[in-house]
């Protein structure tokens, strides 16, 4: 139930496809909350995914953006700012994309340009769209910046390739520039850990159905749900996780403490 968490907010989601997002959610719990948005995502993405149509349902516009161009970004904030009246409150960056991934290409035989294309859209893109907003004076003091993150930044999943390596810069990322917004003006910067997720993305993974599987076993509390993680994404934007920074939040039902469970015997 909305307990207005957001209200008077503004921020900008990066992200959402269709409706399996994870920022969908997101974006759908923070109007909710009180707050206002704009919407995101590649012009390759918002002519595949349905972005429009939430755009519509929350009144909130769609404003494409290449978060590999640093021209792009700036100009999504320029406008973003212009049409929310006011400084950002909140951004969150829910972008990933490995070709290699999705070409089924083994880790052992990953193609460089393809790596490098991976970690421009996936983890460099973070530090662009904060660097613009710091440059730009664009966050509200205790503002609150969120990427999605994996646990395969810490642990290996063989068939995850080298998004395991991008998710890991942009954890990085996200501590060093939490110290430099956080001495700045008080804006927090952190990641969320999420449990596999059925999404439109993470359908393209080898063998991702079992993993699913295997990690609600695994989990004492079975896996988080977009809907799930959209809630403590809320909270994470709020007041009330004014003193949180620079850390990476399991969100998981706790699959990262565990070593084994004997529920996964009977798979």
């Amino acid at each position: 139930m909305p307990n207005q968490l957001l209200k008077g907010k503004k921020g900008i989601i990066f992200g959402a496809l269709d409706d399996k997002s994870i920022a969908w959610k997101i974006a759908e719990r923070c109007v909710e909350e009180g707050a206002q948005i704009t919407l995101t995502n590649a012009p390759v993405a918002l002519r595949m995914g349905t972005l429009q149509q939430l755009g519509e349902k929350l009144n909130a516009p769609v404003i494409g953006c290449d978060a590999t161009s640093e021209e792009e970004i700036a100009a999504l904030i320029d406008q973003s700012v212009e049409h929310l009246g006011g400084k950002l409150d909140f951004v969150l960056h829910s972008i990933g994309m490995s070709v290699n991934v999705r070409k089924k290409k083994a880790y052992t035989e990953t193609k460089y340009d393809w790596m490098q294309k991976t970690f421009d859209i996936s983890a460099i893109s973070f530090h662009k769209i904060m660097q613009s907003l710091y440059q730009k004076e664009a966050m509200n003091e205790w503002g609150s910046i969120l990427a999605l993150t994996y646990i395969a930044a810490q642990r290996i999943f063989p068939d995850y390739g080298e998004m395991a390596e991008s998710k890991s810069l942009l954890e990085s990322f996200a501590r060093s520039f939490g110290y430099h917004f956080g001495t700045a003006n008080k804006v927090r910067v952190n990641t969320i850990s999420q449990s596999p997720t059925i999404t439109t993305a993470g359908a393209g993974i080898k063998g991702f159905d079992q993993f699913y599987g295997y990690a609600d076993k695994m989990s004492p509390l079975g896996n988080a749900s977009a809907e799930a993680c959209a809630d403590y994404a809320a909270f994470m934007f709020s007041d009330l996780s004014r003193m949180i920074t620079m850390q990476n939040l399991y969100h998981d039902g706790g699959f990262s403490a565990m070593g084994m469970n004997p529920a996964v015997f009977d798979m």
